[in-house]
């Protein structure tokens, strides 16, 4: 159980929490006044836990590097929050 928790629980936890501060990292690099600025770091966190996984079939089947999971992080949450991310339109002042 020891070992279940050190090879896939806690990799997975470190993933999704770094996708998480990466996508708050995001959400300050954005223009102030956008909607719904909790949705950068709950995008953030499922983009890491994808990365993880993404990582998990690369070293299954090519014997990735552990180095290559922090940057498929911040690929993965660059891409959702970047050209592939949600697109805001601004408010029209009333």
């Amino acid at each position: 159980m020891q070992e279940l928790m050190q090879e896939f629980w806690l990799p997975l936890a470190l993933a999704a929490t770094f996708g998480a501060f990466t996508g708050s990292l995001f959400r300050l690099t954005r223009r102030p006044g956008f909607e719904r600025p909790l949705l950068f770091p709950v995008l953030g966190l499922l983009a890491g836990i994808v990365a993880y996984f993404i990582h998990q079939l690369l070293v299954a089947g090519l014997d990735a590097p552990a180095w290559l999971l922090p940057i498929l992080v911040v690929l993965q949450v660059w891409l959702w929050l970047g050209p592939l991310g949600p697109k805001f339109k601004p408010r029209k002042p009333s």
